[in-house]
């Protein structure tokens, strides 16, 4: 089989870590750390009663403990960032960057927010799930990456990937 094509997207993957590394550094940063709430808070201006409802149960579920939601978030992050820069359990980063970005897309972003006049995008969570469904699509696991070596050496682990 030839694998030749699988190398753009594994560069494509490790390039895309990079990013999801800078964006998890900003992410312990302690002014992210404490105001968290307001990052997740501020997806609701300008948009309908049905979104800011949607966005309303994130921030009410959140202020438990923004601390704690904002150190999540910060580790979600960081671990993507290293799934996808060691090509360590890649299927599995990308499925959890996808269900990260829903999660960011539908709040702090509330939902691209395209419903007010005026409104000039969707967001840019669209184009970070393209680039993972990109990189699935391109095996980028297959090539540079830790992944087939682990597999050899604990299958239990990748069982049903």
């Amino acid at each position: 089989m030839d694998t030749s094509g699988e190398k753009p997207f594994a560069i494509l993957r490790i390039l895309f870590g990079v990013v999801w590394l800078v964006d998890a550094a900003f992410k312990w940063n302690p002014a992210f750390l404490r105001d968290f709430s307001n990052y997740v808070l501020g997806g609701t201006q300008n948009q309908p009663a049905l979104v800011q409802s949607w966005i309303d149960l994130w921030v009410k579920g959140a202020n438990v403990d923004p601390h704690f939601f904002a150190i999540i978030v910060a580790v979600g992050e960081t671990a993507i960032a290293l799934s996808l820069l060691l090509g360590v359990f890649t299927q599995l980063g990308i499925a959890s960057g996808v269900a990260m970005m829903f999660v960011v897309w539908s709040t702090s972003e509330g939902f691209g927010g395209p419903y007010a006049a005026g409104s000039t995008d969707i967001g840019t969570v669209v184009i970070y799930v393209m680039v993972f469904m990109a990189l699935w699509l391109g095996r980028c696991w297959r090539r540079y990456s830790l992944d087939p070596y682990i597999r050899r050496l604990l299958p239990v682990l990748y069982r049903g990937w």
